[in-house]
């Protein structure tokens, strides 16, 4: 950091570490530099807790008017929220229904994935897609319908 283009100081200097000082000056100066230093730490760390706070409510303010745009789509288009919160209801159950094959499998077979490369690439490239999609499904219809999404089981 010793090629600083801007105007503010250094946040790192060098501190003397050694077990004793020689001069009886240099230890005082030496708590000046780390008092500097602190200072300075000090001030970076509450730039970080301001920009950490805008990001908060940036976020916040995304978070709220999404909030918004689905409570307003879902009072202009109440039959299809219903319809929505159902689909999600019933494809839960299919959900369900998919992920006890799915651990049937696991359990049949998890010495042979364990030891087998092209039997655990087989299963992933079964199963995961299709689960991916799924949940992203189930998500979307959830956030879309009437009721507040549930978690899922």
């Amino acid at each position: 950091m010793s090629h600083s283009h801007s105007s503010a100081p250094a946040i790192y200097t060098q501190v003397d570490v050694t077990a004793g000082s020689a001069h009886p000056s240099s230890a005082g100066h030496s708590g000046v530099e780390q008092t500097e230093l602190l200072r300075e730490v000090l001030a970076a760390q509450d730039r970080t807790n301001e920009i950490l706070e805008e990001l908060v409510n940036i976020m916040a303010t995304s978070h709220k008017q999404r909030l918004q745009e689905l409570h307003q789509w879902k009072n202009a288009n109440p039959r299809l929220a219903n319809s929505c919160r159902e689909a999600a209801e019933a494809l839960s159950r299919v959900q369900v229904e998919y992920l006890e094959r799915m651990t049937e499998e696991i359990n049949d077979t998890a010495e042979d994935m364990t030891y087998g490369e092209f039997t655990l690439n087989e299963f992933v490239d079964r199963f995961g897609p299709r689960l991916a999609h799924l949940n992203g499904v189930i998500q979307v219809l959830a956030q879309l319908s009437s009721a507040a999404p549930q978690p899922q089981s």
